[in-house]
């Protein structure tokens, strides 16, 4: 226990250091090097524009639907991921006839249907959700088919010959062994989320950082735009850190050190 503490207090440290290290090298760096500043702002440029757009351009509210956006789409995309999981995993008949289909879907390029969800459904909320859930689906599924696929018939057989029904399978053999990759897919997902709705905001928004950023671009404010990436990584950090909270809860007999690992 103490050996686990020592490596989390020098594991901090290091990454505290590391940060400090990076702020002043944004800070005094593109100076030293004599980059311009608008290719690259010095971080005390940035912080201003920061305040300067909590004050004016409504920071935060964009940064809420962005946020509001990432939650529903990482939910509705995990769930469907599951579902189709387990379905696909359970009947090899489903999975022989909707995985073309889904292959097919996962390759499509998500950026082509973000303008075709816009014409659909305007400039509202639902085509950033949509192209998020799209995103989000895929590794969900994969890591629940897999999971599925892979558990023990030794286990299964030894059930089966007490009688064991479909579903006390399911729920008492194949759900929990199904968690640990569940939840590796959820991590991948909470940040894949936060790309899907920045694509969508991008080809079509008038709210949300996705919209900042392509404000930004077009008025050549390169802090703009890093402030908005900046707020974007906030957000992909804090549901990364949900899921991992969450995780930490369901999955509490596993070592803490798996799940605070990448």
């Amino acid at each position: 226990m103490n050996g686990n503490s020592s490596l989390m207090r020098r594991g901090t440290a290091v990454s505290v250091a590391l940060l400090v290290v990076v702020l002043a090298a944004w800070q005094w760096g593109p100076g030293l090097l004599g980059i311009p500043v608008f290719i690259i702002p010095p971080l005390s440029a940035v912080f201003d524009e920061f305040l300067r757009m909590l004050a004016v351009s409504g920071l935060m509210t964009h940064t809420g639907v962005t946020a509001v956006e990432v939650i529903a789409g990482f939910l509705l995309g995990s769930l469907l991921g599951a579902f189709f999981g387990y379905v696909l995993g359970m009947s090899p008949t489903a999975e022989l006839a909707l995985s073309p289909y889904i292959l097919a879907l996962q390759i499509a390029p998500k950026v082509a249907f973000a303008p075709l969800f816009i014409l659909w459904m305007g400039f509202t909320l639902y085509p950033k959700i949509l192209v998020a859930i799209l995103i989000v689906f895929f590794p969900v599924m994969v890591n629940v088919l897999t999971a599925i696929r892979t558990v023990d018939p030794d286990l299964v057989n030894l059930a089966r010959a007490f009688t064991a029904t479909r579903a006390q399978i399911f729920w008492k053999i194949e759900f929990p062994a199904s968690l640990p990759p569940l939840f590796a897919g959820l991590r991948i997902a909470s940040t894949l989320a936060v790309v899907g709705v920045v694509v969508g905001e991008l080809v079509g928004g008038n709210v949300g950082l996705g919209y900042l950023l392509a404000f930004g671009e077009g008025q050549a404010n390169t802090a703009m735009v890093f402030v908005a990436i900046l707020m974007l990584t906030v957000v992909g950090g804090i549901a990364y850190l949900a899921v991992i909270l969450v995780e930490q809860r369901v999955l509490h007999y596993l070592p803490r050190r798996t799940l605070s690992g990448v």
